[in-house]
């Protein structure tokens, strides 16, 4: 349940950034000529930066010494058990997209994510197995700060998270969005389990960090200024994120993704 005063802070951030920040954020457009170059420092908005990369440089350490650790452990379990646990919480956050995507007017998307979900948390066992993708079912992820996007809500100033990471005002609200009607975490914390929400977080962050090492080490080895390379790789995986371009070929990023999970 979304009590009134998060119900005001998600509003706050919504009119803040479509309003007041209007003029700055039509720096970052969302239309396919983006990804026609990569010179996307120049439309990015980020009157915080000196606060921004203090925190950054905290995200980064917390990385290095706990994150990549422990992802690098994760990789060690037999391949069978990675794609169960990636799998299982693939399917727990399900319910979610299936909203955002009715949402976005994403109707047959969401008949077949709902289908998606009922193959496998039943054949699948709780979605411990992929079965829907092999019969054609395929994923197809949506979250509240895409919904937003595609409602005309501009992103905003950047902001880098504690522990969270790259994120702008208008995926700020989509988190709060996602942490407060998640049914999952809501029925958790309705039966008294409430530390399945943080374990549940901790896991996905490991999951996916074991996916990307790798990719995030070639990054901050090549990159003259690691900062402004996470920065621009946030936008570039988000543009794709909102116009449903495979990104692939971008660049993964580090620490949590912009959601919880």
């Amino acid at each position: 349940m979304i009590n009134f005063k998060t119900l005001t802070i998600i509003i706050f951030f919504s009119f803040f950034n479509y309003s007041v920040l209007s003029d700055e954020s039509d720096k970052v457009t969302t239309t396919s000529s983006d990804f026609e170059t990569s010179n996307y420092e120049d439309e990015i908005y980020d009157p915080l930066e000196p606060l921004n990369r203090v925190i950054f440089r905290f995200n980064n350490v917390a990385d290095k010494i706990i994150l990549e650790p422990v992802a690098k452990g994760y990789r060690n379990l037999p391949s069978p058990v990675q794609s169960g646990i990636s799998n299982f919480l693939s399917n727990l956050r399900m319910p979610l997209v299936i909203v955002n995507q009715l949402l976005q007017g994403q109707g047959g998307n969401a008949v077949e994510s709902t289908g998606r979900f009922l193959v496998n948390t039943t054949v699948g066992v709780f979605g411990l197995g992929d079965v829907a993708d092999k019969i054609g079912l395929e994923e197809k992820d949506e979250d509240y700060g895409q919904t937003l996007a595609i409602w005309g809500v501009g992103d905003g100033f950047y902001i880098v998270l504690p522990i969270f990471g790259p994120s702008n005002l208008r995926d700020t609200a989509g988190l709060l969005l996602t942490a407060t009607t998640d049914p999952v975490n809501a029925y958790a914390v309705s039966e008294g389990e409430g530390w399945v929400v943080p374990v549940r977080t901790t896991i996905n962050a490991v999951d996916r960090r074991s996916k990307i090492i790798d990719e995030v080490n070639a990054l901050r080895s090549n990159s003259i200024d690691y900062y402004a390379a996470v920065r621009s790789s946030y936008y570039q995986n988000r543009k794709a994120a909102i116009l449903n371009i495979d990104d692939s070929e971008l660049t993964p990023l580090p620490l949590i993704s912009v959601e919880f999970e």
